[in-house]
Parts: C-alpha cells; sequence; structure tokens
C-alpha cells in the first residue's frame, strides 16, 4: 500500500501526549463559609442548653483520590476501541495527580486512525463537581444526556476538517459525586480522507466512559 502523509493536525497528535496534560479539568477553588457559632439566647432554659457549634462544618467527600486512568478500561475495549494501540496506555504528566489523572490511548492501524483519552478529576464536594459539570456542557452545547450513567451524564459529537481530511472526535461527560469522568474519542480514515459515523464514535466514547465510572466507583473511596 501506498504511504499517505498525515495531515498537520493529525501529526501533532501523534507527537508526545505531554501537551495534552494542560487540558485538564479546572479545579473549583475557595475556602468554604464558615458556620458561625450559636449565639446565646436570653430567653433559653438552662435545661436545652448545648455546646457551641463548631467554626466550620466538615464537607462530606465521596472521592478523595483519582483512579489509576490506565486501569480504568479493559483490554479488549482498548483493542476494539483502538485498534493496534498499546494496552498499558500513556499516563500524561499532572500539576497533581491526586487530584487529576489521565490516560492516552492511539494507534494508526492501515489508514484507520483513532485516539482515545480517559480523565479522572476529583473537586472538592459534590456541589463543585456539578457547577464544573454545567458549565462544561454549556461550552460544549448540541450534544445529549446519557441516560444512566454517574449522577449526570452529556455526549456530543463534533466533525472538523482540515487539509480535506475530516476527524470525527466525541466527548463524553460524567459526574458521580465530587469526581468528572471526561473520554474523548476520535478517529480519522486517511485513505478515503473520510471520519468515522457519528454512531460509531458517540458508542466508544460512551462505552469507555461507562467502563471508567465502574472503575471509579469500584476503587478506593474517602
Amino acid at each position: 500500500m501506498r504511504s499517505l502523509p498525515l495531515p498537520l493536525a493529525l501529526t501533532a497528535r501523534l507527537s508526545p501526549v505531554v501537551v495534552l496534560a494542560a487540558a485538564g479539568w479546572a479545579l473549583s477553588s475557595g475556602p468554604f463559609a464558615a458556620t458561625p457559632a450559636a449565639e446565646d439566647q436570653a430567653t433559653q432554659k438552662s435545661g436545652d442548653e448545648s455546646p457551641t457549634a463548631p467554626a466550620t462544618t466538615a464537607v462530606s467527600k465521596t472521592y478523595a483520590a483519582a483512579p489509576a486512568p490506565c486501569g480504568s478500561l479493559g483490554s479488549k475495549s482498548i483493542k476494539a476501541l483502538v485498534p493496534g494501540a498499546k494496552t498499558a496506555g500513556k499516563e500524561i504528566p499532572s500539576t497533581d495527580s491526586k487530584l487529576r489523572r489521565t490516560c492516552s490511548w492511539n494507534a494508526l492501524k492501515g489508514y484507520d486512525y483513532r485516539w482515545l483519552d480517559v480523565s479522572f478529576e476529583i473537586t472538592k464536594s459534590d456541589e463543585a463537581a456539578q457547577k464544573s459539570y454545567k458549565e462544561r456542557v454549556a461550552d460544549r452545547s448540541g450534544g445529549g444526556e446519557v441516560p444512566g450513567i454517574g449522577d449526570s451524564g452529556y455526549s456530543v459529537v463534533n466533525l472538523s476538517t482540515e487539509d480535506k481530511q475530516q476527524t470525527r472526535e466525541g466527548l463524553v461527560l460524567v459526574r458521580v459525586s465530587n469526581a468528572l469522568v471526561s473520554v474523548t474519542y476520535s478517529g480519522s480514515d486517511f485513505e478515503s480522507k473520510k471520519a468515522p459515523d457519528t454512531d460509531e464514535i458517540n458508542k466508544g466514547a460512551i462505552k469507555a466512559a461507562r467502563e471508567a465510572v465502574a472503575a471509579l466507583e469500584d476503587g478506593q473511596k474517602g
């Protein structure tokens, strides 16, 4: 078979993936408001008096740390979604591996190219995760809800073209308590210049997201 040159954008994707570390999810920050101590009431009976309330209220967190992302998918799924890729994957360096971790798989088999990212982000609370989830969904409008996955699930698929080469990319975002799970799955055919069908990319991304969520839920909880 003749060798075809890769489009510039996709050639860059086949380069080391360290640059993707900057694309990690941004965590919500800021201290939680303190709970003021209870004031003494003049009319309170001495028998009803209770100790002063604590200055702060502890925030309940289900997940304390991000799981190992490269172990979140089974080898059978990786081989099906990214033919020719090493099942071990490649973890992308993170500024805080306890809270944010991402693994990537990519391969070019013949003329078919596939790329898969699975990311975990642990936020400070359910409320912080919910806020981040809503903001991310608003930024990637045009998709739809994914039922039966986590507390909230959303998927969207987009088609892009560069140098007459099509690439179709699917994104699935899931909130599970105070954790966010993100899956990006894309593909191209360098011979036909076409991209895989929307259904193929969408179903592949959702399949990976379901496995990643299961790995999170089965892992260590805080």
